[in-house]
């Protein structure tokens, strides 16, 4: 099978996932999860004309000539309006988020008035509508102002619980289940052996998952034999995975079984080795209802794979609004050779220098097993198959991690 490209790879990846059905979640519980459906306003805010300050609410009119004096008639703290209407002449002692009383249509803030018994002297004027909040300023009831796809951040969060939902229709989801594999593979704690190395991918992968708004299931370490690999493929399927992520031998060595065995399972491959680095020997397809998502083993291969095609697969699978990976534009810190025949993805640090322009320093160390690298990188330069060679100073495109 020939090298694909990566735009052709991640197509054919979403390529018919739907989102996971919607459910019914309180408001307390939703934090980072994603709509099912447009959620709209089911009162207006505010509902009243209320004040934006503590002061007095009056009539503009009376603030012609200053200074003045008013007849304090009464007070409306918030949550406490006046009932009586303000004539001429009149004020009313108020409070912010206090609903504007009948016949005042200003607020003199307290700084510019003196109070003796229940008289008021207004020392400067205001405009009319000054400090008034009318009703509805925010939003009128029934306007749609989260949108299907929307992630409930904080913000949207709490505008989501001013709009008076006390549950909302989210998206479950996505079910990951997270399978390392390799003889030479140990948990972290453990003693390696001397052919041996600490597996790290399943836990980044999973806490990708995890950030992504999924649920990660580890489902451990999976030793080179098709046996114990298709008992774990299995123990996914039981479980319900919408995905089930592979981490090692995906390839086709002697020791490589994980789609032999996944092919023995009943697996369609829709693709294997991309024409990218690091990450060639990608492998999707699926194994009845449940995707499968082949990441290399090399740390960095895995985790940059993870980030280009798990995360638009779960963000599809969570109908998200947003799906593919933004680019931005970079100045190149660093010289870089011309590319081969793969797309590459450099790991670099980013800054805005004194201008505001955004620049990219490739690391000089760029192996796929060297994961200190990934972790100190702010994001990834991305490289055409056979772009020519650059200098300090040229343009490059950039995905922020």
């Amino acid at each position: 099978m020939d090298l694909i490209p990566v735009a052709e790879a991640l197509q054919r990846l979403l390529e018919g996932v739907g989102p996971t059905r919607a459910e019914r979640v309180p408001l307390a519980e939703a934090g980072g999860r994603t709509l099912a459906s447009d959620l709209a306003a089911t009162r207006t805010q505010p509902p009243f004309s209320a004040s934006a300050m503590d002061g007095y609410a009056v009539r503009a009119g009376d603030l012609a000539n200053i200074p003045c004096d008013l007849k304090v008639i009464g007070e409306a703290p918030a949550g406490h309006g006046f009932s009586g209407t303000v004539n001429s002449g009149e004020a009313v002692r108020i409070f912010t988020g206090a609903p504007l009383p009948q016949g005042a249509d200003t607020i003199l803030i307290q700084e510019n008035a003196e109070r003796a018994g229940d008289v008021m002297t207004a020392k400067q004027g205001a405009a009319l509508g000054t400090y008034v909040r009318p009703a509805g300023l925010d939003f009128d009831k029934g306007d749609v102002l989260l949108k299907a796809g929307a992630i409930l951040d904080y913000r949207a969060l709490a505008l989501a619980a001013a709009m008076n939902h006390a549950q909302v229709s989210l998206r479950r989801r996505p079910r990951v289940a997270v399978l390392a594999t390799g003889d030479e593979l140990v948990e972290p704690g453990e003693e390696p052996g001397p052919d041996q190395i600490v597996a790290s991918n399943q836990y980044g992968i999973a806490a990708l998952v995890e950030a992504c708004g999924g649920e990660a299931r580890r489902l451990g370490i999976s030793r080179d034999s098709q046996t114990e690999i298709a008992g774990h493929v299995r123990e996914a399927l039981s479980w319900n995975a919408d995905v089930l992520v592979t981490l090692g031998g995906a390839s086709v060595g002697d020791h490589d079984l994980v789609q032999a065995t996944l092919g023995n399972e009943g697996m369609e491959l829709s693709f294997w080795r991309i024409a990218m680095r690091p990450g060639k020997p990608l492998m999707a397809g699926h194994l009845g209802p449940m995707r499968v998502l082949g990441l290399p083993g090399n740390p960095v291969s895995s985790l940059v794979c993870g980030h280009l095609f798990l995360r638009p697969l779960l963000a599809a699978l969570l109908g998200r609004l947003e799906k593919a990976e933004r680019q931005e534009q970079a100045i190149l810190a660093a010289p870089l050779a011309e590319n081969d025949r793969r797309q590459d993805y450099l790991r670099a640090r980013l800054h805005h220098d004194e201008a505001g322009v955004l620049v990219a320093t490739p690391f000089v160390q760029q192996d796929s097993s060297v994961l200190s690298c990934l972790a100190a990188a702010d994001g990834l330069i991305v490289r055409a198959p056979h772009a020519p060679a650059l200098k300090a100073g040229d343009t490059v495109a950039v995905i922020r991690f």
